[in-house]
């Protein structure tokens, strides 16, 4: 698993590995990155379904409970075939800019 921060925001990815290791690691790792934004980057997975972005709304609901942010990145869902309280965007850059958007939103209390 690999983390590359910037500033408040962590970026997670994982190469090799299944879709359900990379989800229990990121469980297991995530003690360390609890405080930042947090962009959990999928592209590395060549199949993957609308119930598999749903295996991380657990994670993603106590995330942003915190008042973080939490965005999944991939290309193979939609936003459209997901529920609205988990935040999936196609690429990297889109992922940065909700964070910058949801960190403007908690700094006005919106």
């Amino acid at each position: 698993m690999v983390f590359d921060k910037k500033g408040t925001t962590t970026t997670v990815f994982q190469e090799n590995i299944s879709q359900e290791e990379f989800k229990t690691n990121l469980e297991k790792a995530y003690p360390k990155i609890k405080n930042d934004n947090v962009i959990v980057n999928l592209f590395s997975f060549e199949k993957l379904t609308a119930n598999d972005v749903l295996e991380y709304l657990q994670l993603s609901n106590t995330h942003r409970a915190s008042n973080k942010s939490f965005v999944l990145v991939t290309n193979k869902v939609s936003y459209d075939d997901v529920p609205e309280e988990i935040c999936v965007v196609p690429t990297l850059q889109e992922a940065r800019d909700i964070i910058e958007m949801e960190e403007i939103e908690r700094d006005l209390g919106i």
